[in-house]
């Protein structure tokens, strides 16, 4: 009796010591959301510069997401993960742009922690040209890294 209660305590043992392992408690520490980073620059001087104010907003959206902000370097622009498409209304210094974002999204697993994130691949972006000279798209891919996807030069 003595060694079947031995083997049955090995098994018990050997089924839930595994599972005690993976029930420790690790938080998600890493950047989740991908977002455009955009970087504003001077058309004349071509050096990065810090608007007085800009505003952004999404088409159809109630919540701005800069409102007469001045910011630090670089601007936020958050996409859609169940879409291909984005419109924005950005305002440089009280005089109003648009921008639309044709792109496409795909998972990528950040860690076991975090799980998934979506990430984007920017096709085109097309924008008026009312305080916006020029933009150029330096990294068409959206993720969580620190890595400036697109300069506006106005």
């Amino acid at each position: 009796m003595s060694r079947q209660l031995s083997v049955i305590l090995v098994l018990i043992f050997a089924v839930l010591l595994p599972g005690l392992n993976s029930c420790v408690d690790i938080s998600c520490t890493d950047e989740t959301t991908a977002f455009v980073k955009t970087g504003l620059y001077s058309y004349s001087s071509g050096a990065k510069t810090v608007p007085d104010s800009l505003t952004l907003y999404g088409e159809g959206m109630a919540v701005k997401v800069y409102d007469k902000a001045t910011i630090t370097q670089p601007a936020l622009i958050p996409l859609k993960d169940s879409a291909d498409y984005a419109k924005f209304i950005i305002k440089i210094n009280g005089i109003a742009d648009t921008i639309e974002f044709i792109y496409w999204s795909y998972p990528h697993l950040i860690s076991k922690e975090c799980g998934y994130s979506m990430f984007h691949t920017l096709d085109t972006v097309i924008f008026t040209r009312n305080n916006i000279d020029s933009l150029a798209r330096v990294n068409p891919n959206v993720t969580t890294q620190n890595v400036e996807n697109l300069q506006i030069y106005y």
